[in-house]
């Protein structure tokens, strides 16, 4: 497009020739506007903490019981039903483990330490059910007291433990560690 230059006489048939400056014009800015990202710019999608609500605090200490007592109830359970039982229930190590990851993460919201703490909890779970159970099978054969028993069950324990057993270990520990994280809220 060519617009007529005004010259010296007025209107010209030329086209107007392009400024040169050695430094760059402002730019034309409304009246208090302040790009985004800079201090003064409003702020969108942000709603300050009520100011009256208490904050909320992580309790570890209470989580970390609860997940003991869990541990050692579900271990009962489970010493109970392997000393009933003939076959392998392995597979309820997934259950145990959702019962120590439960109150963990619940209670304990979304720390760090929680997860393995699970994990190694949910394998203690299984390792001391299975300890139970076979005191418990050794008690109806021998009838002998549990305290003596207690040695000779961890020698048979030793002795029957089989390779699929490691994958009720890790079970136990992916589970615990998996389950803890997913239940975990935010504190």
């Amino acid at each position: 497009m060519t617009a007529p230059a005004p010259g010296a006489d007025g209107q010209s048939g030329r086209p107007r020739t392009a400024q040169h400056f050695s430094v760059a014009p402002e730019p034309e800015i409304p009246e208090g506007y302040v790009a985004p990202g800079m201090p003064g710019a409003p702020v969108t999608g942000y709603r300050p903490a009520p100011a009256d609500g208490p904050a909320r605090r992580r309790r570890t200490g209470p989580a970390v019981a609860a997940a003991v007592v869990a541990m050692l109830a579900g271990a009962l359970a489970y010493g109970a039903a392997v000393a009933r039982v003939e076959g392998g229930i392995g597979w309820l190590a997934i259950a145990l483990a959702a019962a120590v990851a439960w109150p963990l993460g619940r209670l304990g919201g979304r720390s760090h330490v929680l997860p393995p703490l699970g994990a190694l909890l949910a394998a203690g779970a299984l390792f001391l059910g299975q300890l139970l159970g076979q005191t418990l099978r050794l008690h109806h054969l021998a009838g002998a007291p549990y305290g003596e028993l207690l040695g000779a069950a961890l020698r048979l324990w030793r002795a029957d433990r089989h390779p699929l057993d490691l994958v009720f270990y890790g079970i136990a520990l992916i589970g615990g560690f998996l389950l803890t994280r997913r239940t975990a809220t935010p504190s």
